[in-house]
């Protein structure tokens, strides 16, 4: 059932009288973002709400109809099951936590489908990861979620895709989920009936200003860690950029024409730990991220994130997480309740 909805509101924009409202398929995976689709599908209702008549018209499936639990346990009624859609829509799939398990083979043919149909597609915080096994993100430009993007690296190692806010490469839309939804959506307002109610849709969400599509999706290390030295940002930035590599301290230090021993102070100057204590840091947490989303063995995750032993890394890994990495790995049966 396809939603047919101008609500009432005391804002109102002019727009030109529309033939045929804009047919929007959202799809929404187990565990999917409730920001991400909310963010999404809101700019929409408001759109409409403003206008005064259907711009924007909107149906919400699910792979076999069900109801589906998103990642806070909350569940959303569907329209239906996946099904044809109509020929100008624009199909996104909404995901969220453990996309490799919730993007079925279904879910991919149905959209590798819908997509030689010529239908728009995209995703919504990780939907990137339906698109990827749909096969149809080769040479495109997409995003998805910083947090897993290493995880889907590993999934799709042939694929780049960009930490960035919102992607579109013409049939292909993409954002990292969260208000970045808002942004790709006030985009696509805009795209189809202008600017004056784009930003009218905009100050409704209060959403502040319009963030370009190649924005960061986080803040720069500088003002996250709240430091302003620049040699230190740097070699933080080395550190994160080589992890699989693995990484030399002493040459990062000659790199920056800077000795290890000044590398050390600053690090306990700003950050109050040693360069090591930071980069292994830095390591478990990408081993975690590896763990939870993808099905690469310990040993594998282990080494790839710059650990030379198995035990070296488990004991570490206890330390820091108090659960093996074994007993968190989806390899062995899938993570544990947090």
């Amino acid at each position: 059932m396809t939603a047919n909805f101008v609500p009432k509101g005391v804002a109102h924009v002019a727009v030109p009288q529309v033939a045929e409202p804009l047919h929007m398929t959202f799809v929404l995976l187990a565990d999917f973002s409730l920001i991400a689709f909310s963010s999404a599908i809101e700019p929409l209702r408001i759109a409409n709400q403003l206008a005064g008549q259907m711009l924007f018209e909107w149906e919400v499936l699910s792979e076999s109809g069900a109801a589906v639990a998103c990642s806070n346990g909350v569940k959303l009624h569907v329209d239906g099951p996946l099904a044809e859609t109509k020929p100008k829509a624009m199909i996104f799939v909404c995901a969220g936590v453990e996309p490799e398990k919730s993007a079925s083979r279904k879910v991919a043919d149905w959209l590798r489908q819908q997509w030689r149909l010529g239908r728009t597609v995209g995703g919504l915080c990780t939907g990137a990861y339906a698109l990827a096994k749909a096969g149809i993100l080769e040479g495109r430009r997409f995003t998805l979620h910083w947090e897993n993007l290493p995880p889907f690296a590993e999934t799709f190692g042939h694929l780049r895709p960009l930490e960035q806010l919102y992607c579109i490469d013409g049939r292909i839309l993409t954002c990292a989920g969260g208000a970045a939804a808002t942004d790709l959506f006030i985009e696509i307002v805009a795209k189809n009936y202008g600017d004056r109610l784009a930003d009218a849709v905009l100050k409704m969400c209060l959403h502040g200003q319009q963030r370009p599509a190649d924005l960061r999706q986080r803040m720069s290390l500088s003002s996250t860690l709240g430091i302003r030295n620049p040699v230190l940002v740097e070699v933080i930035r080395k550190f994160e950029e080589n992890l699989e590599q693995g990484v030399d301290i002493e040459s990062v230090a000659a790199a920056m024409g800077v000795s290890r021993r000044q590398v050390e102070r600053l690090f306990q100057r700003y950050i109050g730990m040693s360069p090591k204590q930071y980069l292994n840091g830095l390591r478990l947490e990408r081993a975690r991220a590896l763990l939870t989303e993808t099905d690469l063995p310990v040993a594998e995750v282990a080494y790839g994130c710059g650990f030379n032993a198995t035990n070296t890394f488990t004991k570490a890994f206890r330390q820091r997480y108090g659960v093996s990495p074994r007993r968190l790995s989806n390899r062995q049966g899938g993570a544990v309740p947090k």
